[in-house]
Order: C-alpha cells, then structure tokens, then sequence
C-alpha cells in the first residue's frame, strides 16, 4: 500500500453559533501546532470570517496515518468569553480529512473543468488584489466546486485548486467501494449537530474523550496547543487493550 504523505483537511463550524466558529479556530491551530513541531508543512488553503470554514494542506511523512481518525463531529463543552452568566456551552465543529494524491492516480481530463476567475481580496499585495489570480473550478461531471485565493500567482491557485479536487475525487472513488457516496460523507462529518461526536473536549473537566475507542487523556490547553500526539497515543493504547 502507498504511504500517503499529504493530506486536506477541512473544518466547518458546527451547531452552536460563535462558539462553534472559535471552536473551529481552535482546531485549526491545535492541527497547526501540531504540524509544526512535527516539522510538516502546513499551508492554509481558505479560511472564512469568523473560521465558519478552514481548509489546510499538511504535508510531511505520516501525516495521513496521524489525521485519518480526526473525521467526524467533534464536541466542545465549556464557558464562552461571551457568556456573562457562567454556564457551560455546547458547540460541534466538523472535520474532514481528504488523502492528496498524485496526478497520475486520479486523471481528470480538462473537458471536465470549467474555470472562473476573479481577484482575491485581503491580505497579500498590490498584485494580489489587482490581478485576477484568485481561481474558482467546476467539475462538470460531480458538480464538485473547489475554489483556491491562498497563493500569489493564478497558476500556483490552478495547481492547488486540482489537487483538492483530485482529493476530493479520490475519496468519493474510495468511498463507491463501500457503499453510496453521501451516505459515506455523512458517517463521516455527520449533520454537525450536538448529538452526533467522534470527540468531546471538556473544559470544565479538564478531558478529551474519544467516543469511539473509549480513549481518555487530560490537560487540554497542552492538547490545544499542540501536544495532539496525547490523543494519538491514548487512542492507540485503548485500541491495545481491546485487542487484549
């Protein structure tokens, strides 16, 4: 089997308003951090305001057998700063994470793809925002719409804009193997709503659990701040001990 050694990952915010968009964020950096003491690269592909929606490139050996278990809903519980009364909020962010593959593995010819393009605002120069290098694609035969602003140049944002499409394609070809590729996505990242979790972050207990290996570990602000490897390592120490 090939190791794969690039991966998309994609976090939307859940149910639970701002909460679930700071939640989203955090994420984000808890992945970021992670990456970095790793040494992999992670660039940010597109970020909504507010994080309602993120989606990253991370690149570096082993990071697909570090990420393949994030998909699904994960649950947050603890106080917002907004709350003025104390009481414990519950808010849900949704995680996908989609194998990048090489060119060769997923061929899509360019009658497939109707490109648009515009100019991306924000942060980034003069060239960026007066040049129409911010790049938008259709792919005729799903109807998938993958859109790329992150890079300087519109054909760096064409580049990264097929290989998340490729991402994309390869996992739906994944998931045909199996079952209807809907039904897939959806036991995957699920609806979003509160009731459905892979994870639970309590803040006031000061625990991560993850529902389905029934793994535990504590300290969530080193968690959050990188020191993910303590979820991997107490999911692969639940798993040893039901194979006991």
């Amino acid at each position: 089997m090939v190791q794969i050694n690039k991966v998309i990952l994609e976090i939307r915010a859940g149910a639970g308003g701002d909460e679930a968009a700071i939640f989203a964020g955090d994420l984000a950096r808890m992945y970021q951090r992670f990456a970095e003491k790793k040494g992999w690269s992670f660039q940010r592909l597109e970020e909504s305001a507010g994080t309602k929606t993120f989606k990253a490139r991370i690149s570096g050996e082993g990071t697909y057998d570090a990420f393949k278990l994030e998909g699904g809903v994960h649950r947050v519980q603890r106080i917002p700063e907004t709350e003025k009364q104390g009481r414990v909020h519950t808010s849900t962010a949704t995680v996908a994470v989609l194998p990048e593959v090489e060119a060769n593995e997923v061929v899509i010819p360019d009658s497939d793809i109707e490109w648009s393009f515009s100019r991306a605002g924000g942060p980034g120069g003069q060239n960026v925002n007066k040049l129409e290098t911010a790049v938008r694609l259709t792919h005729k035969p799903t109807g998938l719409v993958v859109a790329c602003r992150a890079e300087r140049s519109q054909l760096a944002n064409r580049e990264t804009a097929m290989s998340m499409l490729r991402a994309q394609l390869y996992e739906l070809e994944q998931a045909k193997a199996v079952g209807d590729v809907d039904a897939q996505r959806r036991v995957m990242v699920g609806t979003g709503d509160r009731s459905e979790k892979i994870r639970t972050y309590n803040y006031p207990q000061d625990r991560i659990t993850d529902h389905r290996f029934g793994a535990k570990v504590h300290d969530i602000e080193s968690v959050m701040g990188g020191s993910f490897d303590k979820i991997l390592k107490g999911i692969r120490k639940a798993q040893d001990k039901k194979k006991k």
